[in-house]
């Protein structure tokens, strides 16, 4: 039996528009704050103080076009955002900074969010869907220097990449790319190689979010319908399906497994907020707070475990913060 659902530890208001991505900072040492970025719908990212939950910075740099994608680079001073106006922004924060350091013009009219992987110190790769509608470009940052571009076989019609996962095992294994497709399908790329693994039909309808736990070489995916996909790697490479979950409410927005790997949080739809134990996709509780879709959730990165929270963001305009952890 489920636990009665908590209510948000506190609400951030302000943004003025629907809220279409979060990402935490929250992992350094004190007196280092903790903080919260959020993408509106506006083109503003604002940057929350978890303290005060007040808005510290307000950053401009994707001309009014909603902004789906934020991420830090090694610490809370170096941001990429990605933004509707096919622009790929990497920013310097440092000493007060509000500015585009540096920028990549997508040429992708979709709303694929990218995907990064730090491969060594100061060096990421980047995957981004690309101008010709089936490809996805990967780059290596901060030089942009093109790394491949992957593109399905003649005649799969996979359609447009709509969510893309860069991971490796280890350190000194190789890169690889977990990409979710418009025909429902999650491909398996090798990005030395260029080409693909393995592919798995997953969804009737197309891939809306995916995330994948490494360790456990295990993913799971949401589309519109009212389908959880959870899919397994075997060492062959070769993707298969481990189980399917069936939910109340179709349309799933965002998928996210905490770093822990212990629990999972999708946003939906239907305005909620759902909490999964990983090991066997145990519903563990539905977190009711938002009166319009939930577009994005997060976990945050803080060292100790007691302090991590859950953020969620919504077309509301709002950003529900909340503490789970006891409860799991």
């Amino acid at each position: 039996m489920a636990l009665p659902p908590p209510d948000p530890q506190f609400v951030l208001r302000g943004t003025s528009a629907a809220v279409h991505t979060l990402h935490f900072s929250c992992g350094n040492q004190e007196p280092d704050v903790p903080i919260l970025f959020s993408g509106s719908e506006n083109g503003f990212i604002h940057v929350w103080n978890l303290k005060t939950h007040r808005v510290d910075k307000t950053l401009d740099g994707h001309g009014g076009s909603s902004v789906y994608c934020v991420e830090t680079m090694g610490g809370k001073n170096r941001l990429l955002s990605q933004g509707r106006d096919q622009r790929i922004c990497l920013w310097d924060l440092a000493e007060g900074r509000t500015s585009v350091t540096n920028s990549v013009f997508t040429e992708n009219v979709g709303f694929c969010r990218c995907a990064l992987l730090k491969v060594a110190q100061g060096r990421w790769l980047m995957a981004m869907a690309a101008k010709a509608p089936e490809e996805v470009q990967v780059l290596e940052l901060p030089s942009k220097t093109s790394v491949c571009t992957l593109k399905p076989e003649v005649g799969a019609k996979l359609g447009m990449p709509m969510c893309l996962k860069l991971w490796q095992h280890n350190c000194d294994s190789q890169p690889l790319l977990l990409a979710g497709y418009e025909d429902g399908s999650v491909v398996l790329w090798n990005l030395l190689m260029g080409k693909a693994l393995s592919q798995l039909v997953c969804h009737q309808e197309p891939v809306m979010s995916l995330d994948f736990d490494s360790e456990k070489a295990k993913g799971i995916s949401g589309s519109s319908e009212k389908v959880l996909s959870i899919w397994s790697l075997n060492e062959q490479q070769n993707l298969q399906v481990y189980k399917t979950h069936k939910l109340v409410n179709a349309g799933i927005s965002d998928i996210t497994i905490r770093p822990d790997k212990k629990i999972l949080a999708t946003a939906g739809w239907d305005h909620r907020i759902r909490i999964f134990g990983w090991k066997k996709l145990k519903p563990l509780a539905v977190l009711d707070y938002h009166t319009a879709t939930v577009h994005c959730v997060s976990f945050s990165d803080h060292r100790n475990p007691s302090e991590r929270l859950l953020a969620a963001g919504s077309k509301d305009h709002r950003i529900s913060i909340w503490s789970i952890y006891t409860q799991t």
